[in-house]
């Protein structure tokens, strides 16, 4: 199945989560259910950007040390962040004032060392649009305004794993990081060997959605296929990407499985390609935008399959690192990837491409 067409089965398949309120301290990082915009505007009142002197504008124009200013009152000391007294628009400086402190030594601008009311969030204004992954920046915008919650869209997936014999299961931990990254969470859990089990495990409840890794193969053992057939539909198995063919999808107990090759470069592949789509639209995210970079080489591809190359960024662009059977010494130098389409033989060096940060 085309990298394309299969895309867009698997996010038919995943529909987007129920929204969930949570503080918002716990909504950084996730995907908002719910535009959120500004209802009075903030501040309600002139505030100082900076400590200094409240003064009216107009009433110290043209002052300077050789030709002080009295005005009929001694300015109020401000500090950054306070309202500015009634009757005055402007802060001076701390040593804009003589010994006098009704004589001042140098003028200002209406306006000056201050924020206007309204201006630091002003009415009707939207911090954050349904869709969007709440960022930390947007998370002090909100706590600004007020806000103390958040109705966020959070996918929750199971991961069904199984150590490679005689090693640890590192890649589990890696898939958990990059779904946390994409809004979502994830809990991991063995992978059984057996078809019967696997498929038992694949309808257990408590999770949106389902990653199985490894048993994806034509191997005597591999049992995914047959085991999300079993349990509820196999949609696709076998891919036109590489690496990564020989992943697949289905649904079991109404909510969408995903199979993930078991070797590193092969899954993450398979992720990129259809991992990332699934959590996307289980969370209702809006769409990325894309980063565009020059290719420091060239890049080749087999014409028919849409192909992952992983990437290094540099200040000169993006350096290819391995694509199919990438080894890991290689592989753990990348920090983004390309998805070469099907129709193309690759690119040339200096090509501008759109890669996928890792």
């Amino acid at each position: 199945m085309p990298v394309a067409e299969a895309v867009a089965l698997l996010a038919r398949l995943a529909r987007p989560v129920a929204p969930v309120g949570v503080e918002l301290a716990a909504a950084v990082g996730a995907v908002a259910a719910r535009d959120v915009a500004i209802g009075a505007g903030l501040p309600v009142r002139r505030t100082a950007l900076r400590d200094g002197w409240a003064v009216e504008a107009a009433e110290v124009v043209g002052a300077s040390p050789y030709a002080p200013v009295m005005v009929a009152r001694a300015p109020a000391w401000v500090e950054a962040g306070a309202p500015l007294p009634a009757g005055t628009d402007a802060l001076l400086a701390p040593d804009a004032i003589g010994d006098d402190p009704r004589w001042i030594e140098a003028e200002v601008a209406a306006g000056e060392g201050t924020r206007a009311p309204g201006a630091e969030l002003p009415a009707g204004a939207r911090l954050v649009a349904a869709g969007e992954r709440v960022t930390p920046l947007q998370g002090l915008a909100l706590a600004a305004a007020g806000c103390t919650g958040l109705d966020v869209r959070r996918p929750s997936l199971r991961i069904l794993a199984a150590a490679p014999e005689g090693a640890p299961d590192a890649l589990s931990p890696l898939l958990r990081a990059w779904i946390a990254a994409a809004g979502g969470t994830a809990i991991i859990e063995d992978r059984p060997a057996d078809r019967q089990d696997l498929a038992a495990a694949l309808l257990a409840p408590g999770a949106d959605g389902v990653l199985v890794v490894g048993g994806t193969g034509p191997g005597r053992c591999d049992a995914s296929a047959a085991a999300l057939a079993q349990a509820g539909r196999l949609d696709a198995h076998g891919i036109a990407l590489r690496p990564g063919e020989s992943a697949g999808f289905g649904q079991a107990a109404g909510r969408p499985v995903l199979l993930l090759p078991g070797r590193p470069d092969a899954a993450l592949a398979a992720w990129l390609a259809l991992g990332r789509p699934l959590v996307a639209a289980l969370a209702g995210a809006a769409p990325e935008l894309a980063a565009i970079l020059p290719l420091t080489r060239k890049v080749s591809s087999v014409i028919g399959l849409t192909e992952v190359v992983f990437l290094r960024r540099l200040a000169s662009g993006a350096e290819p690192v391995g694509g199919a059977e990438t080894p890991l010494h290689r592989l753990a130098r990348a920090d983004a990837a390309l998805l070469v389409p099907p129709a193309h033989e690759g690119y040339p060096a200096g090509t501008p491409v759109e890669v996928l940060p890792l």
